[in-house]
């Protein structure tokens, strides 16, 4: 059976655009802040790239739509590489710079060719940034809280797997250039079409599992800020702006600071079992918890919607490992006191300043993923990080 180009990228654009449209629902469903936000831009972004293709394909005048296409084709890579950044709580400013100016590349080199740049103008302005980014994803994977999921490494072998074919592609086109019989058969717009559409399906899916693990359903979510706001627990933009300043002030005295991030697992499944009431009461008794049994002079930051974080300055790394353990015992004895004696997973991860630093950002992300690492083990309650 022999497709024409249109009936080929038509396809295409209804695989893209239906997963992308039922991701972005998903989205607004959940109290995401993080990474699935980004992945929605990203398949915004492909959906914006699979119409502009066909608007070219339509019309040999719109040559205005392969500058729009290319451009949106690497903000969708893009930004699946900026949210697997995010997932893993890495510093976003220098590589959300260069995504927007490879983006602005992409679609500036199509334009500077203009109308006589043909349907491959600015193309290598487009494949190398696609093979870059792609590969650069595929490596976040691997890294920081993605590695505990073995979801994130399908995301990963997705990723790996377009960037080695756009190397290839990359490859085929400066040796055999885009008429050869090559570059059609292996390399085409056809063949690449199928390929795009069978990665956004396995995309679509591993990012939707991601997200879920860290973007609850809104039902029993929707009293956390009421709880929040009554026990002092504060943004994350705000807590970090306050641990920064606790750490400057103990950086000059040479005193420790501690991180302790506590995460909350099997919402969505106590949710599912037991209903959204049953899951909203174990989320308050949760963060009413934290607050509770932190120290009197620690703040609690919010770290995602099951997420919380306690800095504080301490004497010593035992007396951090004390504070943790304190919380720990405290919650679980008062999760065991509501949802009918449903417990989630609890997982505390402690990171200190002679290890990781004075550094918010790496304090929280070194707690983070001892908590991380606690929750998986069963025989863990507490996680101090040792900087390795």
């Amino acid at each position: 059976m022999t497709l024409d180009l249109t009936s080929v990228l038509i396809m295409t654009a209804l695989v893209v655009n239906v997963s992308g449209v039922l991701f972005i629902v998903e989205t607004l469903l959940r109290r995401d802040e993080g990474a699935g936000r980004i992945w929605s831009i990203g398949f915004l972004a492909a959906m914006l790239t699979t119409l502009a293709y066909t608007v070219w394909v339509q019309s040999e005048a719109a040559w205005w739509a392969i500058a729009v296409g290319n451009g949106a084709f690497v903000a969708g890579t893009g930004c699946m590489w900026l949210g697997c950044r995010r997932f893993n709580g890495r510093h976003m400013r220098w590589s959300s710079i260069l995504v927007a100016a490879a983006v602005a590349a992409a679609s500036l080199a199509v334009v500077f060719e203009g109308p006589g740049g043909g349907d491959w103008a600015g193309a290598l302005w487009m494949f190398v940034p696609l093979l870059g980014f792609a590969g650069a994803g595929a490596v976040e994977c691997l890294r920081g809280d993605m590695r505990e999921s073995r979801t994130a490494w399908v995301l990963g072998a997705v990723l790996g797997f377009q960037s080695l074919y756009y190397v290839s592609r990359t490859t085929a086109f400066v040796t055999s250039g885009p008429d050869s019989a090559l570059f059609q058969a292996a390399f085409g717009t056809a063949s690449t079409s199928f390929l795009t559409v069978t990665l956004t399906i396995v995309a679509v899916v591993v990012t939707s599992v991601l997200r879920a693990s860290r973007a609850p359903m809104r039902g029993y979510l929707r009293d956390a800020q009421r709880v929040d706001d009554e026990q002092g627990i504060v943004s994350a933009e705000s807590f970090a702006t306050v641990v920064d300043g606790i750490c400057r002030r103990a950086a000059r005295r040479h005193e420790a600071v501690a991180v302790t991030a506590i995460r909350l697992d099997d919402l969505d499944p106590i949710s599912t079992a037991f209903g959204s009431d049953v899951a909203g009461s174990v989320s308050a008794t949760w963060r009413t918890g934290v607050r509770q049994y932190a120290p009197t002079n620690a703040v609690v930051g919010q770290d995602g919607p099951t997420g919380l974080v306690v800095g504080v300055a301490v004497a010593s790394a035992q007396e951090a490992r004390r504070q943790a353990g304190a919380i720990y015992r405290g919650l679980f004895d008062d999760l065991g006191k509501v949802g009918g004696g449903v417990i989630p997973v609890v997982g505390v991860g402690v990171a200190l300043s002679e290890t990781a630093g004075y550094d918010p950002a790496e304090l929280i992300r070194a707690a983070r993923e001892a908590a991380s690492r606690a929750a998986d083990d069963v025989e863990t309650s507490v996680l101090v990080d040792d900087g390795d």
